[in-house]
């Protein structure tokens, strides 16, 4: 099983730490050569205006894309969920709302119940996070702050507007890598 994970800008490491601590062979995602033979894709946080810049440099638009229309099981967090929407990739029929809690100032902390992970709530790192301002039909929303999705799924694509690598937490890392295996 061999996991990417976009490695442009963002704590991509602590993904590919968390990822590799699970079991997964990871690869760092940097030109469209990299997504060759790669069973899954994590998109991390970081700052979506130098996501995409990194993204058009390398040519890495439509491959991504290309990639996402396999079905092949995508988990993209915090800015990884904004560059999945209909606005920017248009993988996943969202549109975010970036910064939607305010910015780093207003950083935060919630116990969030997922249908699909057992045991307790799941402690969610919020940084200038987005969440979801619009979701089409076909995607379920999981969980929400206020009354604000910030956790989606749609097929084979799983988003979440937090940071679950921050933390000790390994529960969604997991839960991704459930979804690659299956495939």
């Amino acid at each position: 099983m061999i996991v990417g994970v976009l490695a442009l800008q963002g704590d991509f490491e602590a993904h590919a730490r968390v990822l590799t601590e699970l079991g997964a062979e990871v690869r760092e995602v940097r030109v469209p050569a990299d997504l060759e033979g790669l069973d899954g894709l994590v998109m991390p946080g970081g700052e979506s205006t130098t996501m995409t810049l990194g993204i058009e440099r390398e040519g890495l638009g439509d491959p991504l894309r290309a990639f996402a229309a396999t079905g092949a099981p995508i988990f993209g967090t915090c800015a990884g969920l904004i560059m999945l929407d209909r606005e920017h990739l248009g993988i996943m029929d969202i549109t975010a709302r970036r910064n939607a809690f305010g910015r780093q100032v207003r950083s935060f902390e919630a116990d969030l119940d997922f249908p699909d992970i057992d045991g307790p709530p799941v402690r969610a790192v919020f940084i200038r996070a987005p969440w979801i301002d619009d979701a089409g039909p076909e995607v379920e929303i999981l969980a929400e702050v206020d009354g604000h999705p910030v956790a989606a799924r749609q097929g084979s694509l799983f988003v979440i507007s937090f940071h679950p690598e921050l933390g000790d937490d390994t529960r969604l890392h997991a839960r991704f890598l459930e979804d690659v295996r299956a495939r």
